[in-house]
């Protein structure tokens, strides 16, 4: 246990090779202001997989990653648990992330991956 007291969080499982991120699109997709969340339904059984992507459109290298760094640690404090067991999970960045307060983006984060509005 960490010196805050509070139990550490693991991230989920990610993925890593490009046909893992194309398969992932042929799954549905739900859009927000935002991210992009593409999710894929595999085996019911194997534990949930997350990967990010950001795309050109949103700046240089160092402003590419800050989105993706801010999107992993929200998925690893706030939405992890609410990935479903046996989904693949791509999370596409959005600018916007980095004007978002960062419970802002856990609070989405966690809303469309439980599919509300």
């Amino acid at each position: 246990m960490p010196a805050t007291g509070k139990p550490r969080q693991t991230a989920p499982a990610g993925l890593r090779k490009r046909a893992e991120f194309l398969a992932v699109r042929r799954g549905e997709k739900r859009r927000g202001r935002l991210f992009l969340l593409e999710v894929l339904q595999r085996d019911g059984s194997a534990p949930p997989r997350v990967g990010y992507t950001v795309t050109k459109k949103v700046g240089n290298a160092v402003v590419r990653n800050r989105v993706r760094r801010r999107l992993k640690e929200a998925v690893r404090l706030h939405a992890a648990g609410d990935m479903q067991p046996g989904s693949d999970y791509v999370v596409v960045g959005r600018e916007e992330v980095l004007r978002a307060s960062f419970a802002e983006i856990g609070n989405e984060l966690s809303r469309r991956l439980r599919k509300t509005r």
